[in-house]
């Protein structure tokens, strides 16, 4: 079959034709990716420097600039696309359905960074907070979008989902500069009352980490079945807390001792009756 001149000049045309026209439209679309994606990269990376200039969470910061940019990505993309003269409407509803197959997949997931983004907005404890929460204590090491991390006093490393922390109690230990101890301790009946009082009051008076400008308390607490309780309470900074905690009972032991004031055991009294025969 015979090709003539005037049919590969047709040909030559055609292409020539949609050559010019579609190459436009691919080059319009490389273009439009090309500047929609420096572009969508500004404006998060200027949003990001807003909120660290506004003192929020490096960690909720990054996260938000990086959903921007996805997000403005994404509209980059379907508009490059269209400029291709593709209906853009069936990749919406496209995305749209993975979408929602994704939220209902990572419901768990999401539940968590919405819990972090609580945690790091409110911020009910910091890193460094002693805290106990979701039935764990310890410091905290970080928080991030997913977990919070706590270190154990015996050095065991805890990853707690942020959704079980922020839906449970929290105690901050740290939150407070300062925190009470308090004390309970026995003393035999038979022993002198007011020694014994005297005595914690000289201890806690001795001991400089207790805070003088708070008032301290030392009463009897309760009449036991085997000794008489007093009631100790001292202020102290949070640093202080467990050192005074255990120096003090120490303290009190010894000097006790010294001067003759029981710590009695628990003890109970049996009274046997012998039946007349």
């Amino acid at each position: 079959m015979e090709v003539t001149n005037t049919e590969v000049n047709k040909y030559v045309d055609m292409a020539i034709q949609y050559g010019t026209e579609y190459g436009i439209k691919v080059i319009g679309a490389i273009a439009i990716f090309v500047i929609g994606k420096w572009v969508a990269h500004k404006i998060s990376a200027f949003i990001k420097k807003l909120m660290e200039r506004g003192e929020i969470d490096t960690t909720l910061s990054a996260f938000i600039a990086s959903v921007i940019d996805i997000l403005l990505l994404i509209v980059v993309v379907l508009a490059a696309i269209n400029n291709l003269g593709v209906d853009t409407t069936s990749f919406i509803a496209i995305l749209g359905a993975a979408g929602l197959a994704i939220g209902l997949a990572l419901q768990g997931t999401f539940g968590n960074i919405g819990a972090g983004v609580i945690l790091i907005l409110f911020r009910p404890f910091e890193v460094g907070n002693f805290v106990t929460v979701a039935g764990e204590s310890g410091t905290v090491e970080a928080i991030t979008l997913f977990n919070t991390t706590l270190l154990t006093p015996d050095n065991k490393v805890i990853l707690i989902p942020n959704s079980a922390v922020a839906s449970g109690n929290i105690t901050n230990f740290s939150k407070k500069e300062e925190r009470r101890v308090d004390f309970v301790f026995g003393i035999g009946y038979d022993d002198d009352l007011k020694l014994a009082k005297a005595t914690l009051q000289e201890i806690i008076d001795a001991d400089t980490r207790i805070l003088k400008d708070r008032a301290s308390f030392i009463g009897v607490g309760e009449l036991g079945d085997s000794s008489v309780n007093f009631t100790v309470r001292v202020w102290v900074k949070a640093a202080d807390y467990w050192g005074v905690h255990f120096d003090t009972i120490e303290k009190v032991k010894l000097t006790f001792d010294e001067k003759g004031i029981s710590i009695p055991y628990p003890q109970m009294d049996i009274h046997t009756h012998v039946a007349n025969a």
